[in-house]
């Protein structure tokens, strides 16, 4: 797998989406704190896919998928909390949550082939 930039690999992509998704979805909402910390969390699972790659060692991608890894599964507690707590109706969460799983897989993937 050879990528010349960072928003060629499609985990990345996909991370954008799915931050997107979730700034859309909480734009009006006033639960600051809750809003904050998933937009936040998203951001990362992006921003260090693009870092680590930027960095040009297959050890420092690494490490950084592995921490964009970790962001996938604090979105996700985050989407279990926003169902729970009603932000997200129930299809919506389910969404986010498969866009950040499949995201996750994408992650553990590229992790594999470094």
């Amino acid at each position: 797998m050879k990528f010349d930039r960072f928003e060629d690999i499609l985990a990345w992509q996909k991370a954008l989406e799915l931050t997107e998704e979730i700034y859309k979805l909480l734009a009006e909402s006033k639960d600051y704190s809750f809003k904050d910390q998933i937009q936040r969390a998203s951001t990362s699972i992006m921003n260090n896919i693009a870092e680590g790659f930027e960095r040009r060692s297959n050890n420092e991608f690494k490490h950084f998928l592995f921490i964009a890894k970790g962001s996938c599964g604090e979105v996700r507690s985050m989407i279990i909390l926003g169902k729970k707590l009603n932000k997200f109706s129930v299809d919506i969460a389910d969404k986010l949550f498969n866009q950040s799983e499949e995201i996750s897989k994408m992650l553990s993937g590229l992790i594999k082939t470094l």
